[in-house]
Order: C-alpha cells, then sequence, then structure tokens
C-alpha cells in the first residue's frame, strides 16, 4: 500500500486570526503537516502556542482563516455546519484536558451518550459497545457508579471510552493527562498506545510534557503559530 493511501489527515498552509486590523491576533501562521493512519503523534508546544487552537481546527470546532484540511479526501475548510457535525460525529473523537463529563450520569451513560445523540436513542448495541470499552479502559468494575464517585484517572479512562464510541478513524487529545498525578497520566499514556497498537486508531496528543511525548512514535512541535522543523 503505497504511502499516499495511508494518509488520514493533510494540513496545508493553515493560518487562523482572531480579531481584525489593529486588534488582529495571527495564532497560527501557516501549519503543513500530514498524519497517517495508525499514527500516534504529540503535537508539542508552550502554553499559547497554539496547539489547542490548531487541534479546534482539525476537530472541525473551528474553521482556519486560510488553508486547507483534508481528511479521508474530504475538503473541510468549506463544508457547511451541518456536513462538519457529521463528519465529526463518525470520524474524529476527542479527550480533553478537562473530562467533560455528566456528573449525574454513569460511567456507562457517558460512554454511550455520543451514540444516542447520533441515532436519536440509546440501543442495546451501544450499551454492549460501551460496555466493552469500559472494559478495556479497566472499569468493568465501575459502569454504573456516577462521575462523582470516580477518581480523576478514571474519569479521563472513561473520557477516552466516550471518545473511541462512535469508532472514530482520528482521536484528539488535548492535554489529556494535564490534570492527573504523574502515575495516573503514564498509565493513562499506556492505556491510550495499546488502543492505538491494537485497534490502529490514529492519535493526535496536544502536550508539553517531554515524558509523555516520549512515549508518541513522532513529535510535532509548535512554536509561536508554525512548526519548529
Amino acid at each position: 500500500m503505497s504511502q499516499n493511501h495511508d494518509q488520514l489527515l493533510v494540513v496545508t498552509d493553515v493560518h487562523k486570526v482572531f480579531g481584525s486590523e489593529e486588534t488582529a491576533t495571527h495564532v497560527l501562521k501557516g501549519i503543513s503537516f500530514t498524519l497517517y493512519r495508525g499514527e500516534m503523534v504529540a503535537l508539542i508546544g508552550a502554553s499559547g502556542s497554539g496547539k489547542s487552537t490548531l487541534l479546534n481546527i482539525l476537530g472541525t470546532l473551528a474553521r482556519p482563516s486560510a488553508g486547507q484540511v483534508m481528511m479521508l479526501g474530504k475538503d473541510l475548510t468549506d463544508a457547511d455546519d451541518e456536513t462538519l457535525t457529521d463528519f465529526r460525529n463518525h470520524h474524529i473523537g476527542f479527550v480533553f484536558q478537562f473530562h467533560h463529563l455528566l456528573p449525574e450520569f454513569t460511567a456507562l451513560e457517558n460512554v454511550v451518550f455520543p451514540t444516542a445523540v447520533r441515532e436519536g436513542r440509546e440501543r442495546t448495541t451501544a450499551k454492549e459497545r460501551g460496555t466493552a470499552l469500559l472494559t478495556l479502559v479497566g472499569l468493568d468494575d465501575r459502569l454504573h457508579y456516577r462521575a462523582t464517585q470516580l477518581s480523576g484517572g478514571q474519569k479521563q479512562r472513561v473520557a477516552i471510552a466516550r471518545a473511541l464510541m462512535n469508532q472514530p478513524e482520528l482521536v484528539l487529545a488535548d492535554e489529556p493527562t494535564g490534570n492527573l498525578d504523574r502515575a495516573s497520566a503514564l498509565q493513562v499514556m499506556e492505556l491510550l498506545a495499546d488502543i492505538n497498537a491494537e485497534s490502529q486508531t490514529t492519535f493526535l496528543i496536544s502536550t508539553h510534557d517531554d515524558q509523555i511525548a516520549a512515549r508518541c512514535s513522532r513529535q510535532i512541535v509548535i512554536q509561536d503559530g508554525v512548526i519548529d522543523a
């Protein structure tokens, strides 16, 4: 199989400007790179370097001011909101620094939620997949615990299971270990590495932690809105 055929995400000369004229802030200044299927890549940069802005654009949560984002051969740059929402729900998973679980929902309900929203109801098959995913992340004994009853590391594991619920080709993780102690952070990274190896899901993981980045197969360094070659 050619490398070109293995391209999952192609980012070309992406810029992002907030504000206009005198108040304009040029956050991304011509970002270009390619992600290949099955990669686990670290996006490294200091706070304020543009990492989160870039991830929001790649996740179709924000639009670039200029440039092109192609995923699975589809140009996402000029797609309408409905198309982007549908594409995101089917092909992209998210793990954030703050797990964003619904506190009154159980672990299983939080994991199944994205599929229930997409399909308009909670199917038995979704519950079965949610249960399997929580088992995968080591929480089979916490299925029916509310989010408020879980530790920080356990909540982040639920968030990872939720990100995988719709079987996305790409998971974007924005500082996924930022709120965890060192032991929990390394456990989460080991889990992501295992999932990557077993399912060939592509991960792009934003971090400023060198130890976390070192566990990825490749590093992309962003500094002041540009990629540091």
